[in-house]
């Protein structure tokens, strides 16, 4: 076996996981503790040739290894830890002003608007802005760009990395760019490569850009509809899991379609009620006048409902008006 992962325990940290085991695990692709302690016993099993038994069991030792007695706080104790949690700037004051001081960890983003009202530049500024140290509003963290609409841009990075006075070169390096085919490809790279470079590669950051368009592609007709929402629901949650137990932050664009509202038909976004209730933070993006665009709150635990900032794009950028 290599050395000790950073996530803090190996896999044979678990009671009951031996060399054998361990072998067996990382060649389906697990490579910690910490990784094996996201799995249901379903997944263990549907990966693995393990018994129910054997794979809850092992699961549960595992959970225990790693989150031990964290996972209950009382209530002040979780203001607290929210309080030390830094916030990831956007770059923009009037959207970091929207957001209570910028993205929180843990939680999940989603932006939603036609194109080009400044969906993936937002993405490209946060996959730069992530690499800030923590005094200037980052996390000194790398990114993970999940780019599905072959949108990623390094020379739009290189223009934004040069307005924070980075190394463009050195911030390319730090944003690992996945390719993804498939809604298989998609799901199978979140919870396997996605959780590696989290674990190995100091990725902070996860950027799917866009969540839905391989779903709508792949699964066509109302008949499909039920099976895309599962399917969709299924990866919303890994993507959960993954922020909660690594403190990731999760960023996703999302398409709109009309929706018939009376006489008029008005923007929503795409994937329905799963996509609604499954993410943090919905936040609707559209143009106003000009050059000038507006992010607007639709649905938020945290956020004032309707709330809205301005920014504009530039050549820079976002930036505010």
């Amino acid at each position: 076996m290599g050395g000790k992962s950073t996530s803090g325990y190996d896999l044979e940290d678990v009671d009951g996981i031996g060399p054998k085991t361990a072998q067996m695990l990382q060649s389906r692709g697990i490579i910690s503790a910490r990784h094996l302690a996201l799995f249901t016993p379903e997944e263990l099993v549907d990966i693995t040739d393990m018994t129910p038994d054997r794979a809850e069991k092992i699961l549960r030792n595992a959970r225990e290894l790693v989150f031990g007695q964290k996972r209950i706080l009382k209530g002040s104790e979780l203001v607290k830890t929210m309080q030390d949690m830094p916030r990831l700037t956007t770059g923009v004051k009037s959207i970091d002003k929207l957001l209570g001081g910028g993205l929180e960890p843990k939680a999940t983003y989603e932006f939603a608007g036609e194109f080009g009202t400044g969906k993936t530049q937002l993405c490209h500024q946060l996959a730069v802005t992530v690499q800030l140290p923590r005094d200037k509003g980052g996390v000194a963290g790398a990114c993970a760009y999940i780019d599905t609409e072959e949108a990623f841009s390094p020379s739009r990075i290189e223009a934004i990395a040069k307005r924070f006075g980075l190394d463009p070169q050195q911030v390319l390096d730090n944003i690992y760019v996945m390719k993804v085919v498939n809604a298989a490809d998609l799901e199978d790279r979140i919870k396997f490569d996605i959780v590696k470079l989290v674990e190995q590669c100091n990725v902070k950051l996860i950027i799917i850009d866009s969540i839905i368009a391989l779903y709508r592609a792949e699964f066509k007709g109302r008949e499909r509809l039920a099976e895309r929402q599962q399917r969709l629901n299924y990866i919303l949650d890994w993507l959960m899991r993954i922020a909660k137990v690594y403190n990731i932050y999760i960023v996703m664009t999302n398409q709109v379609l009309d929706v018939p509202l009376g006489y008029i038909e008005v923007k929503r976004p795409a994937g329905g009620n799963v996509l609604a209730h499954a993410v943090t933070h919905r936040l609707f993006l559209k143009k106003s006048r000009d050059d000038v665009r507006v992010m607007e709150v639709l649905d938020s635990p945290r956020l004032p409902h309707k709330a809205t900032a301005t920014f504009r794009i530039t050549d820079k950028g976002v930036e505010d008006t």
